[in-house]
């Protein structure tokens, strides 16, 4: 009783269109009978049978549903399977109990002569048709939004699990490259190495901290950027150099974009003092980052996992693609700026 009285609830809106839907019908039906109107064209038990036989129909078509139906949404051939295995239970339910209430008034042959039995069939068969499709489409309708939502939700999950499994692959790569940075300055001047260390902990805080976001301000991946260049400039000096031009836009970015690019441009790109390797940053529309080439030799050039990478986050949070253009004088990577709604 109490599952009856929630589902009601649940669906009193359906239930109060197929109330006022019966009531018009009734009304109509009367005045095309007794082509008058009076007090009684204006009752409503005709409306509230209609209701309670649709409960029973739909009680019915709920039954088969859950009994034939295996998979989320089925074909038409079982929703057609279902709509005339229900009508045909109803109407011989019905017809059966009216047969027995009328044996025990004693007018079987009042009710069921072949003319009454016939109208009374062929109502029962139209009302069966009208309020069993709307059944099924109100239940339906309901079915495939609920299978629309947990398909978002899937998505959704499936993209999350993916994002972390690429950040995973990336953290890894940010902390070999700038260990190995450590390793060499150590050898050469150990006061510049434990400067250097000193930055990289503070560095490493907020690429450990933007691990969990999928996206982050872009204001705060600038200043990530400039922080992560100092230590590039232990290194190497002024031989690479980087100019930003920022923006007072509220957009984000997928975290670490900009130094996975600004390290890039390091490792294929040899600089000296005489002839540094000028990175730029811009930001309109997209984010430009770009810097001239002076290719270094023997350095494997084929693999580009990280760009690969940085490229499938962005296909996983964005329709608009990375896109990438090298000539023989400059290397261009333009990243779209992400808006949330």
């Amino acid at each position: 009783m109490k599952d009856i009285l929630q589902k009601t609830s649940q669906n009193r809106y359906f239930l109060l269109f197929i109330l006022i839907f019966a009531y018009v019908q009734s009304i109509y039906t009367r005045i095309s009978v007794s082509r008058q109107i009076d007090t009684y064209t204006f009752t409503p038990e005709a409306a509230l049978v209609t209701l309670l036989t649709s409960a029973y129909l739909f009680s019915i078509l709920y039954f088969f549903i859950r009994k034939w139906q295996k998979r989320e949404l089925p074909d038409t051939r079982l929703v057609l399977k279902i709509f005339g295995a229900s009508l045909l239970t109803y109407l011989v339910s019905l017809e059966l109990m009216s047969f027995l209430l009328a044996a025990v008034l004693g007018k079987i042959e009042q009710n069921f002569n072949q003319h009454t039995f016939s109208l009374a069939l062929f109502s029962r068969f139209l009302d069966g048709i009208i309020y069993g499709s709307f059944f099924l489409a109100y239940y339906y309708y309901h079915k495939n939004k609920q299978y629309q939502q947990k398909l978002v939700c899937y998505n959704q999950a499936i993209t999350e699990s993916k994002i972390n499994q690429l950040k995973t692959q990336l953290n890894p790569h940010f902390l070999f490259n700038n260990l190995n940075v450590l390793d060499q300055l150590i050898e050469e001047d150990k006061h510049k190495a434990s400067d250097f260390l000193n930055e990289f902990s503070e560095i490493y805080r907020y690429v450990l901290q933007s691990s969990e976001s999928e996206l982050v301000d872009i204001h705060e991946e600038i200043a990530f950027a400039k922080q992560y260049f100092k230590l590039i400039e232990y290194k190497y000096g002024g031989a690479y150099q980087l100019h930003i031009e920022e923006t007072k836009n509220k957009a984000y970015v997928v975290p670490l974009s900009l130094q996975l690019l600004i390290e890039n441009a390091i490792k294929h790109n040899l600089g000296t003092q005489e002839n540094p390797i000028i990175i730029h940053i811009s930001l309109t529309e997209n984010i430009l980052v770009e810097n001239n080439v002076n290719l270094k030799r023997n350095i494997n050039r084929s693999s580009g996992k990280a760009l690969q990478n940085l490229q499938a986050q962005y296909q996983l949070l964005s329709q608009k693609p990375i896109k990438v253009k090298a000539t023989s004088t400059s290397f261009i990577v333009s990243i779209p700026l992400i808006y949330k709604a």
